[in-house]
């Protein structure tokens, strides 16, 4: 964790003085860099294939739980434990797509009381002019 967060900064400051900073060595450092990937790492590297794909194939609607399942159909052995975190770290995310709901038939066929007002609220005499509000009935 702090070789690579040596490594995302060392545009912007020297390796050395970083790695004083964090408490590692500069040959640690070296190491990190020449180190193969881990078995994990490449486990994940290929899971992250398959379900970039997969989220491809499914228009971007698949979330953690149905894509665990989708791997789980093509042979590939792994948890929604793991599954999540991949997909939340690479930014693959549901996109819900919800259908126009409506809220209000403008349509009906029943009696429309007349705007006797027609926005004109100002009254001559008290009394003369009332008006409500029924939105929260």
């Amino acid at each position: 964790m702090r070789f690579r967060f040596v490594e995302e900064h060392r545009a912007n400051f020297r390796a050395k003085r970083m790695c004083d900073v964090v408490g590692v060595s500069v040959r640690g450092l070296r190491a990190f860099r020449s180190r193969p990937a881990s078995r994990r790492q490449r486990s994940d590297m290929v899971t992250l294939a398959h379900i970039k794909e997969q989220s491809r194939l499914s228009l971007g609607s698949y979330g953690r739980p149905r894509m665990t399942e989708e791997l789980k159909e093509i042979g590939l052995d792994v948890g929604h434990r793991r599954v999540g975190p991949l997909m939340r770290q690479n930014g693959l995310s549901v996109s819900r797509i919800r259908k126009h709901k409506v809220t209000k038939d403008s349509d009906h066929k029943f009696n429309i009381a007349p705007n006797l007002l027609d926005r004109n609220f100002t009254a001559d005499l008290p009394n003369q002019k009332w008006a409500g509000d029924i939105s929260y009935v």
